[in-house]
């Protein structure tokens, strides 16, 4: 079935503050902190509730997957983090927590027809090569309807950007020249990406080999290639996420949209997220 790529884009980005409350709702927080882990800080409990559908993984396969981190940050959190709690245990306060935080959220939304829909896509999306999306898909389907909804948006989205990693990858841009080349055609500022923990040399370094390649002006600004090359990358993320979409048809990933819709509104209006991220999106 035809679906637009637009539409693919679309859908990620309404469903993304769904899946992304799962780092910001005090409720996880409150669990992970339970478990032991310092939650004054955003990373120590981020990269094992991220990471745990993989198992007891190792620093490496952490940065490998998530890809714009400095590796040595990870490795700042893993696999020290599984000395905290076991995967087993991270998922389970993970889906405590979000079970607590969507629960309150949509008490008054109806999400049977809704998790239906997210059913159907989750059927349809290609894991293959997609470690992080595989990984989530093969965790059990939750019985309640909002744990549900999130379960299916956190493969999709995880799907989506295993994607991207491997768009990143044939467009020749290793982790730090892909928030670099990004913050070039002015997805968030440079401060945003300092997140990902990358040295001002490393930025700097990056940027050189940017300019030399033609894809940034001296100023750390995009030039007309690397506005097109950021382009493709960004098409090519769309192409890959789009068998999901294209096997629901455009009319019903519309209504998906509608249904969802309320569930996003809810989760911005708490005002816990980030007002920009690394991903391009703002509050």
């Amino acid at each position: 079935m035809s679906v637009d790529l637009g539409l693919v884009r679309q859908l990620w980005r309404l469903a993304e503050p769904v899946h992304a409350i799962g780092y910001y709702a005090p409720e996880v927080s409150a669990r992970f902190a339970k478990l032991g882990f310092d939650t004054a800080a955003r990373w120590p409990s981020y990269f094992p509730l991220r990471a745990a559908p993989l198992g007891a993984v190792g620093p490496e396969l952490v940065a490998a997957t998530f890809y714009s981190f400095d590796p040595a940050m990870v490795r700042e959190h893993i696999p020290a983090a599984w000395q905290v709690a076991t995967p087993d245990d991270v998922l389970a306060a993970r889906r405590d927590g979000i079970d607590e935080a969507l629960g309150r959220l949509t008490a008054d939304v109806d999400l049977r027809e809704a998790v239906d829909l997210a059913h159907r896509l989750v059927d349809g999306a290609r894991t293959v090569g997609r470690p992080l999306g595989a990984a989530n898909a093969d965790l059990p389907w939750p019985d309640e309807p909002h744990l549900a909804l999130w379960h299916a948006v956190t493969v999709l989205r995880e799907v989506r950007g295993d994607g991207h990693v491997a768009a990143l990858l044939t467009a020749g841009l290793d982790p730090v020249e892909s928030l670099v080349s990004f913050a070039g055609v002015g997805a968030a500022p440079k401060e945003v990406f300092a997140s990902r923990g990358w040295s001002e040399d490393e930025w700097a370094a990056a940027t050189g080999r940017l300019v030399e390649r033609g894809w940034l002006n001296e100023d750390g600004t995009a030039t007309e290639a690397g506005r097109d090359g950021r382009d493709e990358v960004e098409r090519m993320t769309d192409e890959l996420a789009a068998p999901a979409y294209r096997a629901l048809g455009a009319e019903r990933a519309g209504r998906f949209a509608q249904l969802v819709m309320p569930v996003t509104m809810a989760v911005v209006q708490t005002g816990l997220l980030p007002r920009q991220s690394t991903l391009g999106l703002s509050r």
